[in-house]
């Protein structure tokens, strides 16, 4: 065995933390942009809000060499644990924890705050990894028998697997009302396609989204009825059996249910939850002084930058707080105001170069726990960074979710780094057993 194998960065892949570090100092200059005043000019003021994400950065690095200490086989072993223990937290916290804007989602020790939700993350993906890899080794040890056998395991298996996703993502938004957070978990459904899942639950997927946006926007009962025509003629080139029938109709109904629960579930939304959904789908006119308000000065701080952007600490936007929450959801229009289209492509840019990473990472694992465990980290990055930058140029709606490595928060900062820096640990494992 090699000396250098005992050391700390043994089979660390550099790059990954370099890109880490990367965006969490950018981050840090920019969080102190968003909230600069000539009153506290010291970027060290603890007082304020980028003094006090310097010390989640010093804190976050401290967790990320722990991460690295341990020994790999840990994360394996209490995957569930981890996702029982955090999973509870996320029941309790609405019942113990305090109200901050309006959600019961945070424990409060004195000036910070500790949103159980964010861990829930990287939890659901240890659980997720350690199911699915089982699956693979029984699937592995064990013989082909029928295939009824083998389908019956599949649908339950999938099952399983859903429920894992489903159970924080039902927690966090009925018992916290945290819809941001909550639809994260959506995105591990790219690992489970990954791992086998059928591309016809995809399909229904789509297919589902789709229903979803026209009963919002046509009237039911004429999409039903068009719904009907497309099912007869449907039919009418298949081969007719009493099967095909059966499937027809029984397609048809679950349409149907999907466009009447949609419309149902729309008209008993509070008033601006429909109007968020009215903003997204461009019917009727946008008060840009209340819905569009956010949406509309966010275009407007990044348009205003131009090429090379305003200058550092001199956007306009920024600076008189045009923006809202321009340090933690917005903070992508601190960029654009300020570094203009180069500093927001660099960011772009080291946050997909993250993400491909990962993936890479992913490709070349050995053990399947740890390649499901990275494309567990690759989906939550992409669906962070996807949606954060598309709803502050208007493509998507407004639910708060920050910006990986970059938003103000401790919670989402150290949720990130420990998600992130596990799957560098079970690489670096990779390294060892090669060896």
């Amino acid at each position: 065995m090699r000396k250098d194998e005992h050391s700390l960065f043994y089979g660390i892949d550099k790059l990954t933390i370099l890109i880490y570090l990367l965006l969490v100092f950018m981050g840090w200059l920019n969080i102190y942009a968003a909230v600069y005043n000539e009153e506290h000019q010291s970027i060290f003021d603890t007082t304020q809000k980028y003094g006090k994400q310097l010390i989640w950065i010093a804190s976050a690095i401290f967790i990320a060499v722990m991460i690295l200490i341990i020994d790999a086989g840990f994360y394996t072993v209490f995957a569930y644990f981890f996702y029982g223990i955090i999973l509870l937290a996320c029941i309790a916290v609405p019942y113990l924890g305090r109200e901050v804007k309006g959600s019961r989602s945070w424990f409060r020790f004195g000036d910070f705050g500790i949103q159980p939700a964010e861990f829930m993350k990287f939890a659901t993906n240890l659980a997720l990894a350690k199911f699915l890899s089982n699956v693979n080794i029984e699937v592995e040890n064990s013989s082909r028998r029928n295939r009824l056998s083998d389908l019956i395991r599949n649908y339950k298996n999938t099952l399983v697997a859903v429920a894992i996703l489903g159970a924080p993502l039902i927690v966090i938004k009925l018992l916290q009302d945290e819809t941001g957070l909550a639809i994260v978990f959506i995105a591990f459904v790219v690992v489970l396609y990954r791992e086998g899942l059928s591309i016809n639950f995809l399909i229904f997927g789509l297919l589902s989204v789709i229903l979803f946006v026209l009963a919002l926007v046509f009237v039911t009962w004429k999409l039903i009825i068009f719904l009907a025509v497309i099912a007869a003629i449907s039919y009418l080139f298949m081969r007719k059996t009493w099967q095909k029938l059966l499937l027809v109709i029984l397609v048809f109904l679950a349409a149907s249910g999907i466009v009447t629960g949609t419309r149902y579930v729309y008209e008993h939304l509070e008033p601006h939850q429909k109007t968020r959904i009215d903003v997204l789908l461009g019917r009727g006119t946008v008060d840009l002084k209340k819905e569009g308000y956010n949406v509309n000065q966010a275009k407007i701080a990044i348009g205003s930058g131009g090429f090379a952007g305003k200058g550092y600490l001199q956007g306009t936007q920024t600076k008189y707080d045009f923006v809202p929450e321009q340090d933690t959801d917005f903070i992508f229009c601190t960029v654009g105001e300020e570094w203009g289209f180069l500093g927001t492509s660099t960011v772009i840019i080291l946050e997909l170069l993250l993400i491909i990473r990962v993936i890479f990472m992913a490709e070349r694992q050995r053990s399947a726990f740890s390649r499901i465990y990275g494309y567990g980290v690759a989906s939550v990055l992409f669906f962070h960074v996807a949606i954060n930058i598309g709803m502050t140029i208007g493509l998507m709606p407004v639910i708060g979710i920050p910006l990986p490595f970059f938003s103000y928060g401790g919670s989402s900062l150290w949720s990130f780094t420990i998600l992130l820096f596990i799957f560098v640990k079970l690489d670096a494992r990779r390294m060892v057993i090669l060896r």
